[in-house]
């Protein structure tokens, strides 16, 4: 705990730190990350692209973050990660079910806005988009998971994401420990 508080001054995580730099916030670090180390062809934040494309990418990105986060993330928590900390603690449906109605409104809007684009932030992807996959991939192996096929223009870009090489690289080694407690297997060959 001490490396992650002298990382992250709030004592959280995450920490990053790269050389002398010292970064905290998921998405900030991400950021970081792709500026230095990403691959010239693929603009993931939209700066190669003009500043109409770099807004959208910066604001569906704090969609994600002030939205669909926290919609998202109590189900998970209460499914999935409490359960298993707590040594088998009792979901709190309220707070499920109360999350799941958010998340609901959630997807509706970006079910609107995927009739206009193949991305989140345009017609390719960003981002934005893979700021998604941490929560939505292990949402999706809750009994919960059937929400999305309300909304398939949402399930079809789910399912794309997932579909990629890379993301199917990294899915490979997400943490597995909740695995017991999963209604579910996700699928990633």
């Amino acid at each position: 705990m001490l490396r992650v508080f002298l990382l992250q001054p709030f004592g959280q995580m995450p920490g990053f730190q790269d050389g002398d730099l010292v970064l905290f916030e998921s998405r900030a670090i991400g950021k970081y990350i792709i500026r230095k180390y990403g691959t010239a062809g693929l603009d993931l934040l939209g700066e190669n692209s003009g500043i109409e494309e770099s807004a959208m990418v910066d604001m569906w990105t704090e969609v994600e973050d002030q939205q669909y986060y926290p919609a998202i993330s109590p189900v998970v928590f209460e499914c999935i990660i409490n359960p298993f900390i707590m040594g088998g603690a009792a979901t709190n449906q309220k707070v499920v079910d109360k999350s799941l109605e958010r998340l609901k409104g959630v997807l509706g809007i970006y079910e609107a806005r995927l009739e206009k684009s193949r991305y989140l932030a345009g017609d390719s992807i960003s981002f934005a988009d893979l700021n998604h996959i941490p929560f939505t991939f292990y949402f999706m192996t809750t009994r919960h998971a059937s929400v999305f096929d309300d909304y398939p223009k949402v399930k079809a870009w789910w399912e794309s994401l997932m579909a990629r090489p890379a993301v199917q690289r990294v899915c490979k080694h997400m943490p597995s420990q909740f695995s017991c407690l999963l209604t579910t297997t996700p699928s990633i060959n």
